[in-house]
């Protein structure tokens, strides 16, 4: 079952391109990308705390002050900020140049723990690399954002779903695309995911109970994301998913999917294959958006696209890459420092018997 992780992984990301897809399209049919956000985070918890209640109820630790504000915190930045200006971003760009953006997260992450102190800049191979990818990921997001290009040649497709060509139609009479804003709200939902992850492993160091943060994370991000939305557009009729079937279709799909199931997943890919194995399949859902975009919805391919999403992708695998280096060095250092100890006992035990029998 070795070839699992890979399998597992490889239908997450792409389960993630159609997340990206059928958010897109229900969007293009009019729904209110907060409304979207706020069924989402509702349906993940709804998922959530249930299993978090039934799985850790009779080892869950004693929850304080302290952690509870992390993670609320985890919750702002990770379950509210990140998904509103994401879903926003989406709305006003095209899913593959969201798709690669959201690659610039271990680049943040990076300059993150250099403005904190917890990583300093030496002049070593592991640390160039990752200079480098940092710098490399955010001219390719550069890129994506100002520099559109020749459109590659590759003709149109012409759509035979009837469905897909009234969003289309509705889309062109809207006009909301802005070339600026969307790449701009997708790198702040990258920044906010990178602040996440920094909280959220501290909350990991000191609550034992993943399934429950997880939850009450959930729990938290929906009544914000539920009254920012509520306060935004309080129409009734903005909220009803009946109203088309793409909405009801696209919010639970990534409530369910992709906020509860696949954190399942890539939870057991960390603990069987570690968490650089999890991050190499990120750039997968690039491929099939750009693929699905194209024959779908009819979105053009730019070259533009193309250098700037393959920057980001090989920016992203040289700080992987120096981030994996780090964790075997770590590894080896440690192994090394339990094999000395346990030499240094045996020596010790020897010397005791010497002494006993002498």
């Amino acid at each position: 079952m070795s070839w699992l992780p890979a399998l597992l992984m490889t239908i997450i990301q792409i389960g993630y391109a159609g997340m990206n897809l059928l958010s897109k399209l229900a969007m293009n049919t009019g729904m209110n990308p907060f409304i979207h956000v706020a069924y989402r985070q509702t349906f993940a918890a709804l998922i959530m705390c249930p299993i978090a209640y039934f799985r850790e109820r009779s080892n869950r630790p004693t929850m304080t002050r302290s952690i509870f504000f992390k993670i609320f915190l985890c919750s702002i930045f990770g379950g509210s900020i990140n998904q509103i200006t994401y879903i926003v971003g989406l709305q006003h760009c095209n899913p593959t140049v969201a798709s690669a953006l959201t690659n610039l997260m271990p680049a943040f992450t990076f300059l993150l723990a250099v403005i904190t102190g917890d990583e300093r800049v030496q002049f070593t191979r592991v640390c160039i690399a990752k200079v480098l990818g940092t710098l490399m990921s955010i001219g390719g997001a550069v890129i994506l954002s100002v520099y559109h290009g020749p459109a590659v040649p590759i003709g149109q497709p012409e759509s035979h779903w009837k469905f897909l060509e009234v969003i289309a139609h509705k889309r062109s009479n809207t006009g909301t695309n802005n070339n600026y804003l969307g790449p701009l709200l997708v790198m702040v939902s990258a920044l906010s995911w990178s602040i996440w992850s920094i909280i959220q492993a501290k909350v990991n160091q000191e609550y034992a109970a993943t399934y429950s943060s997880t939850g009450l994370m959930c729990f938290m991000a929906s009544c914000v994301c539920l009254a920012i939305a509520f306060c935004i557009d309080h129409d009734q009729s903005d909220w009803s998913l009946t109203s088309s079937g793409i909405r009801v279709i696209s919010a639970t799909y990534s409530g369910v999917f992709c906020s509860a199931l696949s954190y399942f997943v890539m939870s057991w890919c960390i603990g069987k294959k570690g968490p650089f194995f999890v991050s190499i399949f990120n750039p997968l859902p690039i491929i099939i958006l750009a693929v699905l975009s194209w024959l779908l919805l009819g979105e053009k391919i730019f070259t533009g696209m193309i250098v700037g999403s393959t920057l980001i992708i090989l920016g992203l695998l040289m700080v992987l890459w120096g981030n994996w280096v780090e964790s075997e060095e770590k590894t080896l250092k440690t192994s090394v420092s339990k094999k000395e100890m346990a030499v240094e006992n045996l020596e010790s035990q020897e010397n005791l018997k010497n002494l006993s029998t002498s």
